[in-house]
C-alpha cells in the first residue's frame, strides 16, 4: 500500500526511460556494478549471480559477454578497487556465502587482469570470514588510495532467525590484503553498506544498515574509528527491526537518508534531519523483499530521485520523486513493473550523453537490464 505521504500532484517534469535487456539467463542475479574494465572510457557492467559459477562482465556499448573467472560457489558481492599499471581495476570478490555462519566459508578473493580483460583473470584468495556479504571501496583517509570494506551478514557464532550477537566490520588495504577491524558494535544482520563523504572533508565515511539501525563510521586520529547512531530505523521488535539498505540523497541543499526497512522489508523510508534528529517518513509499505535502494539526480533539477526495487512478488522497480526541497510530498512511478525482481540497481551514465541511467539485475527474473534516461518528456507546442 502506498501511504498518504506520497502525493499524486505537484511533481516536476520527470525523466523518461527506455528499457534495454542485456541478459536473461543470470540464475540468482544478485549484484550489478558499473566500471570501465577495458580502459575505453565507457562504463561496462559486472553481473554477479549467486546461482552461477562464473562471474561475468558485459562490454559497453554492444554488451558482449565476457567471463572474468569461474569455479565459484555462491557468489555474493564484488568491488572494484585500485587500477594496476595498465589502468585496469582490480576486483575483490566475496563467495562461498551462506546465511548461516556455520555453513559459510566467507571466501574473499582478489581478481587481477592478465593483460586482456576479455580473457580469464587471475584469482587469489586473501581472506575467509564467515558470511562475508557486502564489499565496497572507500577512501577512508583522503589519500586517494581506496581500501575495500567487508561487511559480513552476521557474527560467526550466530544463526537464524534471530541472529543474536555482534557482527564485525572490517577492511583490507590493497597490496597488503590483511584484515583490519573497523568495529563489531553492530548487532544481528548487517545487510546494507554505503560509502559516502558524509561531512565534505574529502574522506569517505561508512554507513551500515542493520537490526539496530543506521550507523555512521568515521576514521579518526590514530587510526581509531568512531561509530555514531543516526537512527534506530524500524521500531518493530527484534528481528523485524532496523534497516536493510541505505543511500544518501539531496533535495537542493537539503540532505536525506533513504532505506528499505526492515531486513528484506516492505517499507521504503526517507529521513530528514530536524533539530539534530533524523525524522522518519514512510513512503511505501507495499514492497515484498525490498532489496535495493539508490538516490541520484535523474531529472537534472537538483533533486535526487529514489530508486527502490523489490525481488519478491511484484518484481518491480519504482522511482520516488519529491516536488520540492521540503520532502513532505513524493510521487511514485514505475521504472519496471513486473519485469525485474531487483536484487541490485546502479545509477551511472552508461551511454555518455550526460544523463544518469539505471541498470538492475534480477534474482527470480534472472535478467540484467539498463534503463536509458531520455530526459524529461517534451510538452507539445501549442496549436496556432
Amino acid at each position: 500500500m502506498l501511504l498518504s505521504a506520497v502525493a499524486a500532484m505537484g511533481a516536476p517534469p520527470a525523466a523518461q526511460f527506455q528499457e534495454h535487456t542485456i541478459a536473461t539467463d543470470l540464475k540468482g542475479g544478485y549484484q550489478v556494478v558499473a566500471v570501465d574494465l577495458n580502459r575505453d572510457g565507457k562504463l561496462d557492467l559486472i553481473a554477479l549471480a549467486s546461482g552461477m559459477k562464473e562471474l561475468m562482465w558485459y562490454e559497453n556499448p554492444g554488451w558482449q559477454r565476457h567471463v572474468l573467472a569461474g569455479g565459484f560457489t555462491q557468489l555474493i558481492n564484488v568491488a572494484p578497487v585500485q587500477a594496476d599499471a595498465s589502468g585496469i581495476p582490480k576486483l575483490v570478490v566475496a563467495h562461498g556465502f551462506s546465511m548461516e555462519a556455520k555453513r559459510s566459508l566467507g571466501i574473499v578473493s582478489l581478481l587481477e587482469c592478465q593483460g586482456d580483460p576479455a580473457q580469464p583473470w587471475k584469482v587469489s584468495e586473501i581472506d575467509r570470514l564467515p558470511t562475508s556479504h557486502r564489499l565496497r571501496a572507500a577512501d577512508i583517509d583522503g589519500s586517494g588510495k581506496k581500501v575495500v570494506v567487508n561487511a559480513p551478514l552476521s557474527g560467526a557464532e550466530t544463526g537464524g532467525p534471530d541472529y543474536r550477537g555482534h557482527t564485525p566490520l572490517v577492511f583490507y588495504r590493497p597490496g597488503e590484503w590483511k584484515r583490519e577491524l573497523i568495529g563489531e558494535e553492530n548487532e544481528g544482520v548487517v545487510h546494507g553498506l554505503g560509502v559516502f563523504d558524509w561531512d565534505g572533508d574529502g574522506r569517505d565515511e561508512i554507513l551500515t544498515a542493520s537490526f539496530v539501525g543506521i550507523h555512521l563510521y568515521k576514521l579518526g586520529p590514530g587510526g581509531k574509528w568512531t561509530r555514531t547512531e543516526l537512527t534506530k530505523a524500524n521500531p518493530s521488535p527484534w528481528p523485524k527491526c532496523g534497516a536493510s539498505e541505505i543511500a544518501v540523497g539531496h533535495l537542493g541543499k537539503r540532505r536525506f537518508l533513504c532505506s528499505i526497512e526492515p531486513w528484506h522489508g516492505n517499507e521504503v523510508v526517507v529521513y530528514f534531519e530536524r533539530e539534530e534528529q533524523w525524522q522518519r517518513q514512510v513512503l511505501d509499505t507495499g514492497f515484498v523483499e525490498g532489496h535495493t535502494i539508490q538516490a541520484a539526480g535523474l531529472n537534472g533539477d537538483g533533486r535526487d530521485t529514489i530508486v527502490a526495487g523489490q525481488r519478491g512478488t511484484g518484481r518491480s522497480v519504482y522511482l520516488y520523486e519529491a516536488a520540492g526541497e521540503s520532502g513532505e510530498k513524493w510521487t511514485r512511478r514505475p521504472l519496471d513493473e513486473g519485469g525485474m525482481a531487483a536484487s541490485s540497481c546502479v545509477v551511472a551514465d552508461l551511454n555518455g550523453d550526460g544523463r544518469l541511467d539505471v541498470a538492475c539485475i534480477g534474482s527470480a527474473t534472472t535478467n540484467l537490464k539498463w534503463y536509458e534516461n531520455l530526459g524529461p518528456a517534451q510538452k507539445p507546442a501549442p496549436a496556432r
